[in-house]
């Protein structure tokens, strides 16, 4: 071989050899969602999730966060999440409970005493026991952990001091016949409607009210649609899961599942910290901005949930008797 032709040869293998590590460097977006915006507890713990994952994996993937309902609903996310179009999600149990229903033992009214006792549950063994349940269904959904949702209350123009303050308000709900049945059981009327509407049906008189917890309904500014008066029930106390699609998990190497994991559990923690400092901020926020907190006797609203409990937990017999058990 001449000289000329060794030196284009190893010229060609040096150019190989330096372009196979920039291939292998090149970075895997992960497209992560979230109905909230940017700065909201969920958000702000799932894009520290993203950074460490990019820093552990020397690059090789970076998150981009979409916040604030710009990649649709919940369902909507879900469904894309599912066929791998979304990377990670952070939703509510509601709509998951419409493909996964063994979660709906966490979506049912007055299932946890208080915020306390639902972070012991989902903390300990029954926490882990609906993870699995998620990853073993058919939903191309891998639950990565838990996340705050905080308590949910009645927001709505007409104050509702007693159970007979809430009769014939069209009150908007989650996207699940549950809470559906559980707002027409309250006496209400209960609507169906994505997150994203809230506000306008609000305006337009579509909707006499909502149910969410003060960081809700003060991020999406619903407390400047008229509703005007939180009435604290407490009715519903629902975790929030954060998931992969299936089809991006079954991508990562061993290695990887492990740090998403690892990652997703302090993701959860962390993410409780900054939701307990954000219900103070922003039930504060809403006081100053003209909103009254009505403290309302439970036990009624708790009564005219029974059939609810009755008809959706007949599967959950058993686990909610543990759940009720945990201390």
């Amino acid at each position: 071989m001449t000289f000329r032709r060794k030196f284009i040869a190893a010229a060609a293998l040096a150019t190989v050899a330096f372009a196979a590590p920039l291939a292998a460097q090149a970075q895997i977006v992960l497209k992560a969602a979230d109905v909230h915006p940017t700065g909201y507890p969920t958000v702000a713990a799932t894009e520290n999730l993203g950074k460490k994952f990019e820093t552990a994996t020397n690059g090789k993937y970076k998150m981009q966060m979409f916040p604030n309902s710009v990649l649709g609903d919940e369902k909507t996310m879900i469904e894309q999440t599912q066929i791998g179009a979304i990377n990670i999600l952070r939703t509510s149990l509601g709509p998951v409970g419409a493909v996964v229903p063994e979660v709906n033992v966490f979506n049912m009214p007055f299932v946890f005493r208080n915020e306390a006792h639902m972070r012991a549950v989902i903390d300990g063994p029954i926490g882990q026991e609906i993870i699995d349940k998620v990853n073993a269904s058919p939903a191309r959904l891998v639950a990565l952990a838990w996340m705050d949702g905080g308590a949910r209350s009645l927001y709505t123009k007409k104050p509702v001091r007693t159970l007979a303050d809430l009769k014939g308000q069209k009150v908007r709900m989650m996207g699940n016949p549950l809470f559906v049945d559980t707002m027409n059981a309250l006496g209400g009327n209960g609507i169906a409607m994505g997150y994203g509407e809230v506000f306008t049906a609000l305006q337009t008189g579509v909707i006499d009210g909502a149910e969410n917890n003060p960081p809700s309904m003060f991020t999406s500014n619903h407390y400047t649609a008229g509703a005007k008066y939180y009435a604290q029930t407490n009715h519903l106390i629902i975790p929030e899961l954060l998931v992969m699609s299936k089809v991006t998990w079954d991508k990562l190497t061993p290695a990887e599942q492990t740090l998403m994991k690892k990652f997703g559990r302090e993701a959860q923690m962390e993410q409780r910290v900054l939701w307990d400092k954000s219900v103070t901020e922003y039930t504060a926020k809403l006081k100053a901005a003209g909103v009254e907190f009505i403290q309302v006797d439970q036990k009624p609203f708790y009564d005219a949930t029974a059939p609810v409990r009755a008809k959706y937990g007949a599967a959950f017999t058993d686990l909610m008797t543990r759940i009720a058990a945990v201390k």
